[in-house]
């Protein structure tokens, strides 16, 4: 925990910007956002109306998840 002397020098703009880079790091590796949120100690409208820009790179295998669920099983084979 930093002092109130300490949060108003360099020292404690560096731990914010540390904390920063943390949770959109978590963000862009996929972590769920209710998760980051959690682990960071906001709410989930909170960290996403700070770090929803900040994610980036997730779109090809958010593409891809979403057309795998959209394959159903065939019903034949499951009765085979």
């Amino acid at each position: 925990m930093l002092t109130s002397y300490e949060f108003g020098t360099p020292l404690g703009r560096r731990v914010y910007d540390l904390r920063h880079t943390c949770l959109t790091n978590w963000l862009n590796a996929g972590v769920p956002p209710a998760t980051v949120a959690e682990w960071a100690g906001n709410s989930v409208p909170v960290l996403l109306s700070t770090y929803a820009r900040c994610v980036d790179g997730q779109l090809p295998d958010l593409k891809r998840r979403i057309e795998q669920a959209g394959e159903l099983p065939d019903p034949a084979a499951a009765t085979g």
